[in-house]
């Protein structure tokens, strides 16, 4: 019952602020709660919880106006007080390649190609940071998923919503991020924010270590030797090296050494963590060995720290989740605004589907398996009956007549078509060498 009334309480304040057509918007969640299936938009106008006509919600995603900083302070307080909090954060794709209407498309990179060669895409990319409220499994809560404007880079919005995400926790959280935010950039823009980082790297960089003291002639050295991570004849000894079995892995090996930093962040020192497997993985290739940084405070110990990373995989669980299951990139919706409002609600959703996970039973489907740690597909499942328990904030719908429709006589001009933007880097030009 207390879980219940947490969650209702949880919806009454989340459906206050989506301020404009919060109604329709608000049905409109719910309906995407019920619909497992769906091929267009319009399709969740037929859920018996949307009391509205179809027209609604294209209008309902035109006037809505989701609060995002109150919605993600809302959602923090969801998160506990008395466990240091784990934040992973990723950018995806919204691939688009045949809207031509849409403004401020660019060139986003997506796993399956669109033309069998490049692995990339025409559409929005979007960042996520999200809360990673379990040790393992599929669970990720966005706290903000917020659209790649053509003038922004992912590691810039992905520095700026740490930032925001940071000022509102209630004690210093580490936070996981893949090999492209594996750079001197984003280690000098978050170096101000109070939050550790635990980062994977590309094998394929060269570190510097720490420069030798300081002889008493000349500027003091920034770097010193460098420590190429694929060549093995750079490497300085390790001050620390432990080995483990692990059930699924075999035997591991991890090392770790310290002082390192980027050639273009010589103040900001890293640690660095070597996970080796020992077991071959097949007769004619070992397994690559994995590279992280560890940037911040005190560091876990060796034999959980690689472990921890493991976590940040949920975020690509909660992409395949909102793309899948709640229908994020089904619309072709005209304009970005109208992406990005429709794109707020999928972090209020996953919310939901978390606050009841205590409420609901597995109801798997004849094909599937039963489970005992509920994922949120499997909670999305037997959420009927969670909404007819609590019931709905929103109020009931009014008739307001038939439009006119378009004046007859009246021309429909074109719409205006947008070329794609190409994001570039604005460096100035070295000279040439004499």
């Amino acid at each position: 019952m207390i879980q219940a009334d947490k969650l209702q309480a949880f919806r009454q304040e989340a459906y206050q602020h989506l301020t404009r057509a919060k109604d329709a918007t608000f049905e409109l969640t719910d309906a995407i709660l019920l619909t497992r299936h769906a091929y267009c938009l319009a399709d969740l106008s037929l859920s018996p919880v949307f009391r509205r006509s179809w027209p609604s919600i294209y209008e309902a995603l035109q006037d809505c106006r989701p609060q995002r900083n109150k919605l993600m302070r809302l959602y923090i307080q969801q998160m506990p007080r008395d466990v240091r909090p784990i934040l992973a954060g990723d950018h995806t794709s919204w691939s688009r390649p045949d809207a031509h209407t849409l403004q401020e498309r660019t060139i986003e990179h997506q796993a399956s190609s669109i033309d069998g060669n490049r692995p990339i895409t025409i559409g929005q990319g979007y960042s996520t940071i999200a809360w990673i409220p379990e040790d393992a499994g599929s669970w990720a809560l966005p706290l903000r998923h917020e659209r790649i404007t053509s003038w922004e880079n992912p590691i810039k919005k992905a520095v700026w919503q740490l930032q925001q995400v940071c000022k509102y926790l209630p004690s210093r959280p580490i936070s996981l991020w893949d090999s492209e935010y594996g750079c001197a950039p984003f280690i000098l823009k978050t170096a101000s924010i109070p939050a550790d980082k635990l980062i994977r790297l590309r094998s394929n960089l060269c570190l510097r270590t720490s420069p030798p003291p300081y002889c008493g002639k000349g500027r003091p050295r920034l770097h010193g030797d460098k420590f190429k991570l694929n060549d093995s004849t750079t490497w300085t000894t390790a001050i620390e090296s432990v080995e483990l079995e692990h059930p699924t892995l075999g035997q591991l090996r991890i090392s770790l050494w310290k002082d390192l930093h980027f050639q273009a962040s010589p103040h900001q020192s890293m640690q660095l963590i070597r996970v080796e497997r020992l077991d071959q993985l097949y007769s004619w290739k070992m397994p690559k060995p994995l590279w992280l940084i560890w940037i911040g405070e005190q560091m876990p110990p060796l034999t959980e720290i690689w472990q921890l990373y493991l976590r940040r995989f949920g975020v690509d669980h909660w992409y395949r989740l909102a793309k899948q299951r709640l229908h994020w990139t089904l619309p072709k919706l005209s304009t970005p605004k109208q992406c990005e409002r429709w794109s707020d609600l999928m972090p209020m959703i996953t919310w939901e589907l978390w606050l009841a996970r205590e409420m609901v039973q597995d109801r798997p489907l004849p094909w599937q398996k039963s489970l005992t740690k509920l994922t949120p597909g499997r909670v999305a499942q037997a959420m009927p009956g969670v909404l007819a328990a609590i019931g709905t904030p929103t109020c009931s719908p009014k008739l307001r007549g038939k439009s006119p429709g378009w004046p007859t006589g009246h021309s429909r001009s074109p719409r205006t078509r947008y070329p794609i933007v190409k994001k570039g880097f604005s460096g100035t030009k070295q000279n040439s060498k004499r």
